[in-house]
């Protein structure tokens, strides 16, 4: 492949250089992705990845059966360079035939339940 993206066993390009910094971040979790991985995606009825090299990117979760990415935003999503770095970066997972689905740190403290029907939710309307 060129641009120095790899194919993964899941037929997404990755950037090799990425993987160590995949790894930090896998360790060095924010509390509401921790939150979310220990009380839901851990035992979640499908796989889903931690903080996985998609393209030039790192997401927070992926569900390789759903073909979802799972975004939890902290504060720097919301200045003007976060959603514009955000619009164009779910604009190219878009391409790959991925859903971008993204919550909000203060959403997945306060309104976890909500959160968990809103994942769940994507299962049943999966055609």
């Amino acid at each position: 492949m060129t641009n120095n993206l790899n194919s993964s066993d899941f037929h997404l390009p990755y950037n090799p250089k990425l993987v160590e910094r995949a790894k930090e971040l896998r360790k060095n979790m924010t509390p509401a992705e921790k939150k979310l991985w220990s009380e839901y995606l851990k035992n979640f009825q499908f796989r889903v990845l931690r903080q996985r090299p998609i393209h030039h990117f790192i997401v927070d979760f992926y569900c390789p059966t759903l073909q979802v990415v799972i975004e939890v935003d902290g504060d720097s999503h919301f200045t003007d360079e976060g959603q514009d770095y955000d619009i164009e970066r779910t604009k190219i997972l878009e391409g790959y035939g991925l859903k971008i689905i993204r919550f909000t740190n203060s959403q997945l403290l306060n309104q976890f339940d909500s959160v968990c029907m809103h994942i769940q939710s994507l299962i049943i309307s999966k055609p």
